[in-house]
């Protein structure tokens, strides 16, 4: 009895005395998630499609069945081109960011995950990085199909370095479009009707396929002012696929590099918090 009770006293002893498991921190929290969408994606490599397949079907009949009949001063439609698609695809990460988030709230996984000791911040910054990383796959796949098809740099390394910061900082702000869209709408299938509606006309009323000199001159004022055409004018230019944007063009062409950097700052600013308080209010007990 006394060796029982001695026991007993030793094992509550060590129960009492057992140190605090302390909570992840926040970049270890949003790593985790980070690493469960990507371990989905691994499981489903279908949901490469859109930032593999689709990119280079866009590449390939913009070079070989429309090139021939849209002509671009000072410069080879295939070079021109490039610019335009990867831009294209990385405005696409709010579409792949909103599907997902809105699938995760819809299934319960982001209520499992509130029933974890984790920040809900870094469900959205989890999600985020591994949007940016799904996406830079698909530029990496375009650069790798361009240089086939004739796309080369011509500027120097650090030039080619920015242009690529370009895209990505202009990717995270259109990030945060889609957390926002993916809080708000009620389903998957909502969700892509308002992304497809809403992302497709503002991809092509822009400098990305076409020229915008043609264009009538309400539209074409549009097109220029469409943060898009800076940034591909940005890239463009930074990477030596075209001469710089012709004096009757409109202001922000003229500045493309400083004007995609605040183009994406104003887009954050303005999308970051808006996302994060709906998402708050949908995951609110």
């Amino acid at each position: 009895m006394t060796t029982t009770s001695t026991l007993t006293d030793t094992a509550i002893g060590t129960r009492l005395t057992r140190p605090d498991v302390k909570p992840a921190g926040l970049a270890r929290q949003s790593w985790i998630v980070v690493r469960r969408n990507l371990t989905h994606i691994k499981r489903m490599p279908e949901m490469l499609l859109d930032v593999t397949i689709q990119p280079v079907m866009f590449v390939l009949l913009f070079a070989y069945v429309f090139g021939g009949s849209i002509t671009t001063s000072g410069a080879n439609y295939r070079e021109w081109l490039l610019p335009g698609i990867m831009a294209q695809t990385m405005v696409f990460s709010c579409f792949v960011v909103a599907v997902g988030l809105n699938s995760d709230l819809d299934k319960g996984i982001v209520d499992r995950f509130r029933s974890l000791p984790i920040s809900r911040s870094s469900i959205l910054i989890g999600r985020s990085v591994s949007s940016i990383i799904h996406s830079s796959i698909g530029v990496v796949v375009m650069s790798l199909t361009g240089l086939l098809i004739g796309w080369r740099i011509h500027n120097g390394f650090g030039e080619a370095v920015l242009a690529f910061a370009l895209l990505l900082l202009f990717g995270f702000a259109m990030i945060w479009f889609g957390i926002l869209v993916g809080s708000l709408m009620r389903s998957v299938e909502a969700v892509q009707g308002f992304m497809f509606t809403s992302m497709f006309p503002i991809t092509f009323l822009a400098n990305t396929f076409a020229p915008t000199e043609q264009m009538p001159t309400w539209l074409r004022t549009i097109a220029e002012w469409n943060p898009i055409s800076a940034l591909v004018q940005a890239m463009r230019q930074l990477w030596g696929n075209a001469p710089a944007a012709p004096p009757s063009a409109a202001w922000p062409l003229h500045h493309a590099v400083p004007v995609t950097i605040g183009w994406s700052l104003l887009l954050i600013a303005i999308f970051a918090p808006l996302a994060v308080r709906a998402f708050l209010n949908r995951t609110r007990d």
